[in-house]
């Protein structure tokens, strides 16, 4: 491009990334914004080219009409994997990429973390340890066990990998199947109710879409086999929350871990809350130490490609969600 590229870093800490930025490309002209509110104005005054943006404070008040509406940018990289708060975009004005894969690994660990929590009773040996108490205890394994990952993207095939490696069979969804490494079977997503019933475990890791939203409602989470443990770590609103809880009170699933909610922070009067056999952490399974710096390194990389005019990676289709 002929003028000089302007570039807006949205985070709730930037100076990092401003340095890193300015020391990779010296020749672009950005700002730094470290809010919500200050947003829309820095778009209207500066009219930057991209934006880089990090969903810091939730989705509710994400300012996406100053992203696009009249004058926002040519390109929003998303420094998450989720694209959610962003609505529909049209992609001829605006293009939107996301970090998808920078924290596939981490998400994974907290799956399979959250799982072996629950099959080694850690609760119960905490408790026991608490009152000095030596008593008999059979641990259950992994291996031999049917896991079904809803969502084979990034983070559902790194969950494959480690279950696989634990001696599991691995069973998925995707809108388009095909075979997949560590996947011992794939299917589309239609599939779904014929899959429930045949899983020990289920990982739900799949994007918020129009086509997923509600996608574990009362029936599906009904036909769930008895004594299964889920893990959610996609987006709050794929799975039914008060049919889910529901199912934990009663015991047909025997635990959850769960890192998104319909609503966050997961209000203090949720049921949730009060169940034992519930791992309840704040949309975290994707936050590492050096994640910033790994997803804002994705966006140097594809800001290396924009520059030169070559194709961007990791664009999302809005009306896909991924």
């Amino acid at each position: 491009m002929t003028e000089r590229p302007r570039i807006i870093l949205h985070n709730d800490e930037t100076s990092s990334l401003a340095k890193k930025l300015a020391a990779t490309f010296p020749d672009v002209a950005f700002r730094e914004c470290n809010s919500y509110a200050a947003l829309p104005d820095l778009v209207a005054t500066f009219q930057p080219h991209v934006v880089y943006s990090v969903r810091f404070a939730g989705s509710q008040a994400y300012p996406r009409d100053a992203l696009f509406g009249p004058g926002g940018p040519d390109w929003v990289a998303n420094g998450g994997a989720g694209t959610d708060h962003y609505g529909m975009w049209d992609p001829d004005v605006c293009t939107v990429t996301n970090a998808a894969g920078v924290a596939a690994d981490m998400m994974a660990e907290y799956v399979l973390g959250g799982f072996l929590h629950f099959t080694l009773d850690i609760p119960g040996l905490q408790t026991d340890k608490s009152e000095r108490a030596w008593n008999p205890r059979t641990v259950v394994p992994l291996s031999g066990k049917t896991l079904l990952i809803i969502g084979l993207g990034h983070t559902g095939r790194a969950i494959a990998a480690r279950a696989k490696a634990f001696g599991m069979h691995v069973l998925g969804t995707r809108a388009t199947p095909r075979a997949m490494e560590s996947v011992d079977e794939v299917h589309g997503s239609d599939n779904l109710a014929r899959l429930l019933p045949r899983a020990d475990f289920i990982a739900v890791s799949t994007p918020l879409t129009p086509n997923t939203h509600g996608l574990l409602r009362r029936a599906e989470i009904a036909s769930v086999k008895p004594g299964a443990i889920l893990a959610d770590v996609s987006r709050g609103g794929v799975v039914d929350q008060a049919a889910l809880e529901t199912a934990l009170k009663s015991k047909h699933i025997a635990a959850a871990v769960l890192d998104v909610f319909e609503v966050e922070p997961l209000p203090a009067s949720s049921g949730l809350w009060d169940l034992e056999n519930v791992i309840i952490s704040p949309h975290c399974s994707s936050v590492y130490a050096g994640w910033s710096e790994a997803s804002f390194d994705m966006f140097l990389q594809n800001l290396t490609h924009w520059l030169k005019g070559e194709p961007l990676f990791n664009v999302v289709i809005p009306t896909r969600g991924y």
